[in-house]
């Protein structure tokens, strides 16, 4: 089963939700159940009209939001790779980032907050801060820089 429909779908109605005059629609029905309260005497049922209609909008949007989130994110993950892709410099390890279990994520992240803190250092310097890690050793990790002696692995 082709679940181009249900994209296109769940694209158009994120759309349509995400309008500041679906809000003030959403708004309006809140009040307009609320006035409606002294005549159904605020009633079991008054009470689970609203109850039931919230839940089932919430629990189909989830799916929506979450349709729409992931192929947004597919798409900027898509074009952050090609730019590294074709950035001179740029190491193409680094392409598939995502795929990684959070301990090799964690390992890239504090090699970058290294590599951050050192630019910084070198900022307060007066020193640039446009160089570029290169990708070396077995683990793959990004490792000095071009202000740095190759033989530091920090």
């Amino acid at each position: 089963m082709s679940g181009k429909w249900f994209s296109k779908f769940s694209s158009y109605l994120s759309t349509i939700t995400g309008r500041p005059i679906s809000f003030v629609l959403a708004v309006a029905l809140v009040l307009i159940w609320a006035a409606t309260g002294p005549l159904f005497h605020y009633s079991d049922t008054w009470q689970l009209v609203i109850n039931t209609s919230t839940t089932i909008v919430t629990f189909l949007m989830v799916f929506l939001i979450q349709n729409t989130q992931n192929r947004d994110t597919a798409a900027m993950q898509i074009k952050l790779d090609e730019l590294i892709r074709a950035m001179e410099g740029a190491h193409n390890a680094l392409l598939d980032l995502e795929e990684l279990d959070e301990k090799e994520l964690t390992r890239f992240r504090k090699r970058y907050e290294s590599l951050a803190e050192a630019a910084r250092v070198a900022l307060k310097k007066g020193d640039v801060d446009t160089d570029s890690p290169f990708v070396g050793g077995d683990d793959g990790i990004a490792h000095g820089n071009a202000h740095k002696d190759d033989n530091d692995k920090s």
